[in-house]
This record gives structure tokens, sequence and C-alpha cells, in this order.
């Protein structure tokens, strides 16, 4: 991972790549860490583990809503003050949650953690957008996604581990703690630097502006169902798994992991790829891999294939939301952060009521059946995509 964010003539005035990274790693791992301890926190709460599916809403809900406020809040008062704030809110509101009494409780101090953890990646995204000409921008995001993705080789095994030994609640105390140390370093190195920020202020002006734009509106549906269909569909592997196989916790959450070596491994390869192929190619390719690798699960007899299987899904899910988020920090260059704000609402959006139509949907049908439709609706999204970006070229200059 580079050091600064590029091009800068003076990379001082930039916020470090990696401290990005590492704002991005915590509410990634705040968001994952969940999926191996579902089971182990329906048990210890005596509850269904589709019930449980409310934590996975509690913290995603929220998130997407307060991108409504938080993107223009951070256009008008600047993107760096946002990000502190919302890493010393996570910090608190993530350690509370080791104190939860029951699954209400929980539910609620994960909510207030989604709340805060909204200023975090989308901020961050659109910060990079601000230093970043768009030709080069997928590829720093792709780096930027490093810290994101390692979150998803480590939120598994630190979960699964956690729970199977010490408790799902020494997980949270970890997390707030690392969330508290790099709001401390982010306030430190916030001095001196440049943050983009204009007059623009909580107006719907602003937002019926965006969406006036066709290309707008149908880029926010997809990627509302790109969350239904993959974040809010991947927390239940962990379950599947548990029942399926009957394996460890800490088995179970070594097996995500691969999804975030799978996305590490995309980071890596990232610029010969986007040099190579097409806008709409990387999102048909994306999608196609992940549901062709997700309905294939639904027919093995070992947990095994679950291995190789959670490395290409994670390859091919960065594949799709790369492209996505490249074109969402540029629909709105004057007011950023509102534009990847909306995005990422839409995005949680449907991750929230995703995961709760996938456990409304597995305690009616089953995994396997909710699964092989997720895998059919990721199909159509990918050729959905590819039209509309066929439709409304890349924004992506040669270099």
């Amino acid at each position: 991972m580079v050091d600064m964010i590029p091009p800068q003539a003076n990379a001082r005035d930039t916020l470090p790549l990696g401290l990005l990274a590492a704002a991005g790693f915590l509410s990634s791992a705040g968001s994952r860490v969940i999926d191996p301890l579902i089971s182990l926190i329906a048990h210890d709460f005596s509850v269904t583990v589709p019930a449980v599916s409310i934590i996975i809403a509690a913290f995603t809900l929220p998130y997407g809503l307060t991108q409504l406020a938080l993107g223009p809040i951070s256009d008008r008062y600047g993107k760096l003050l946002v990000m502190v704030c919302a890493l010393l809110g996570y910090a608190v509101f993530t350690t509370a949650c080791a104190t939860a009494a029951n699954l209400g409780a929980l539910a609620l101090l994960r909510a207030c953690a989604g709340a805060s953890s909204a200023g975090l990646i989308p901020v961050c995204i659109a910060y990079i957008g601000d230093a970043v000409p768009y030709e080069q921008r997928q590829i720093t995001l792709s780096r930027f996604a490093s810290g994101v993705v390692i979150a998803q080789i480590v939120a598994g095994p630190l979960g699964g581990a956690f729970g199977e030994f010490v408790g799902w609640r020494g997980v949270f105390l970890l997390l707030g703690a690392a969330g508290l140390v790099v709001a401390v370093m982010v306030a430190m190195r916030r001095r001196g630097l440049t943050d983009r920020r204009g007059g623009h202020t909580v107006a719907a002006a602003t937002y019926r502006n965006l969406l006036a734009r066709n290309d707008a509106r149908q880029l926010l549906v997809a990627t509302a169902l790109e969350g239904a269909l993959t974040g809010g569909v991947f927390p239940f592997v962990a379950p599947y798994l548990r029942v399926t196989f009957h394996l460890p916790y800490a088995v179970i959450g070594l097996v995500l992991a691969c999804f975030g070596l799978g996305a590490f491994i995309y980071t890596r390869i990232a610029p010969r790829v986007v040099t190579r192929l097409e806008e709409p190619t990387l999102v048909l390719g994306g999608s196609l891999l992940v549901a062709t690798i997700l309905a294939a699960l639904m027919t093995s007899k070992s947990w095994l294939i679950f291995i190789p299987a959670q490395v290409a899904i994670g390859f091919g899910y960065l594949m799709l939301h790369t492209v996505m988020q490249s074109r969402a920090s540029e629909l709105l260059p004057e007011a950023r952060s509102t534009a990847v704000g909306l995005f990422v609402f839409m995005l949680f959006l449907g991750q929230g009521m995703g995961a709760l139509a996938v456990g409304a949907s597995v305690g009616v049908w089953g995994y396997r059946v909710t699964l092989w439709l997720a895998a059919g609706g990721l199909v159509s999204l990918g050729v959905w995509l590819w039209d509309h970006m066929r439709r409304f070229p890349s924004l992506m200059q040669p270099a």
C-alpha cells in the first residue's frame, strides 16, 4: 500500500492512505465481526438465528440512514472533522456493546455504533475523490480497500476465536479500543491538512439535482440491489456452515476470512485489471463469478470447498463493487460527500432490508433455496449493470 494519496504535488497536504485504510478497517470489522458469532449470540440470549438477524440490520440501517445527514455535513464542515467525531462515537458505542444484557440492548448499541461508523468509509471515499483524478481513482480506491478487506480476513477468525474461547463480548472491547487509538491519530494529523469544504447545507435541492439524472437514479437503485444480494446474504454463510457441517466457530471464522483474502488479491492486481478491462466488463464478470460460486456451494457435500469458493467470491465482489464506488464518487463533484453518502445509504439500506428478507426466507424455505435465489438475482443485476454502463460510458480517460 502506498503511504500517501497520489498524485498530490505536496503529499504533506493529505492524510496518509494507510490511516484512511485503518478507519475503513474498523468500520468493516465492526460490521462483519458478528458473522461467525450469530449462532453463539442466539444461544446466549435464548433466541433463534433468524431473530439475531436484527443485529445485522441494527448496524446497517442506521449506517445508511445517517449518510443523508453526514454527507452534506462533511461537505460543509470538512471531511476530516467528521471522521474524527465518527471514530470517537464508534469507540464509545462499540465498547458499550460488550455490556449488553439482552438482544434488544445489543441491537440498540449496534445501531448507535452503525450510525457513528457511517462517517468513516464513505467520508474516506469522498476525501480520496477530492484528492485523486478519476483516471487514477479506481486504483487508489482499491488500495484504500485493502484496509476494508483485511478486516474481512481478520474479522472472521477474530470473531470465531473469541466466540469459541473467550466469548463475543471481548471482540467489542478490542474494536472499541482500536477505534479510540485511530481517532487520536487522525486528530493529531488533521491539523494543517487540506480539507476541501464548501457552502453546501443539508438541503433537499442537492438531492433533487442528483436524483433528476437518469444515470444517477439507475446507479443508486442498482446499489441497493447489490447490497441486498451480497451484504444481506453473506452473513448467513456462517450459520449455514454451522447447521450443515457442525463446524466449530473458530473454523467458521477462518473459512469466512478467505472472502477477505480474495478481495485483498484483487486490490493487488487491480492496476493491471482496470487498465485492460472496461467498467461494464468488470461489473458483469464480478457479479457472474459471485453468483456462480454461491449457487455451486449449495450442492457441495464438503465444507472444504468453501475455502477456495470464499476466495473467489471475495475477488468477484470487489471487482463489482469498486467500479460502483468510483462512479458514485464522481456523481456530484461539487458536493462529493453528499453523493457518496447517498450511494452508501442505498447500499446499506439494501443490506439491512436484505438481511431481514434473507432471515425470513431461511425460516420458510431454508438456506439452500434462499441462496440459490440470491445467485439468480446477482446474475440479473450483473446484466443490468453491464447494459447501464454501456449506455452511460465511463468517465475514465487514458492516463
